[in-house]
């Protein structure tokens, strides 16, 4: 397993927030944590990383590989989180600072990893542009100047520059329409097979899930559920909230309009 949850419940003094989860990540899938808004499965991927705000407290064994995270130190946990472990956000527009160019973003993130080389950190900026269909004059602009499905590939384009071995993809379509969603998950499948890393995939939508996941826990209140492979879940739910969620889902058995299977500019 590449990472695995032992009795995870993180909180305030007054309240719980996500209660006692416990589940495990094979290296190279796609795991989905499904849930509605409120479920606590951001949280619960937000404490991976060790990126909860400090009145929130963590209790528990978040293993990643031979490592339990959440027993590290600050410096410890920065040099894991980036190199090994990477986040594509929801807000991707907040990820990036506006007065700084698309490229200013790829030299300071190499920076802070520990790459000294200019020309280098240019190069594999570049190299990671063409990796997500994005020309290189790209790199001289400025976030404003780019489509917001644009963005979002030059944060995949990131997230994925130090070849991490687990990324993070928390409601990454939310904020991008039906189409553009579309083409960056289609982009994201295939830089998986390409790279090999393995995915945790938030989502509250079932249509992604059945056609991209391999296994799923499905939250509720802070409680996982139900899990297992997505199949099984997907065909013949055992929780009721399983069932409800499932039925109240769009049609999953289709895509989305014929002609959008091909990875194409956003």
């Amino acid at each position: 397993m590449i990472l695995s949850m032992e009795q995870v419940s993180i909180g305030t003094r007054e309240k719980t927030i996500v209660d006692n989860v416990s589940l495990s990540i094979r290296a190279g899938e796609w795991y989905a944590l499904v849930g509605q808004s409120g479920s606590g499965k951001s949280l619960l991927s937000q404490a991976i990383g060790r990126m909860l705000s400090p009145n929130l407290h963590v209790e528990g064994k978040i293993m990643f590989k031979d490592k339990d995270l959440l027993s590290l130190s600050q410096k410890e946990i920065r040099t894991i989180r980036g190199q090994k472990l990477s986040y594509i956000f929801q807000d991707y527009q907040g990820s990036f600072t506006p007065f700084r160019t698309i490229g200013q973003h790829f030299q300071e993130y190499q920076k802070a990893h520990g790459n000294r080389d200019s020309k280098s950190r240019r190069a594999k900026a570049v190299e990671a542009l063409e990796s997500v269909g994005l020309d290189e004059t790209l790199y001289n602009r400025y976030p404003f100047q780019l489509s917001g499905g644009q963005l979002q590939r030059v944060s995949i384009a990131i997230a994925l520059l130090l070849s991490p071995d687990l990324l993070i993809a928390d409601e990454i379509t939310t904020a991008l329409d039906s189409v553009s969603g579309h083409r960056v998950l289609e982009l994201l499948a295939k830089l998986q097979k390409e790279t090999g890393c393995t995915i945790l995939f938030i989502t509250h939508d079932w249509r992604h899930v059945r056609r991209y996941a391999t296994r799923l826990a499905v939250m509720k209140e802070g409680k996982i559920v139900e899990s297992g492979g997505k199949h099984r879940i997907l065909d013949h739910p055992q929780h009721e909230y399983t069932k409800q969620l499932i039925q109240a889902a769009p049609v999953l058995q289709r895509g989305l309009a014929s002609g959008l299977d091909e990875v194409g500019s956003v």
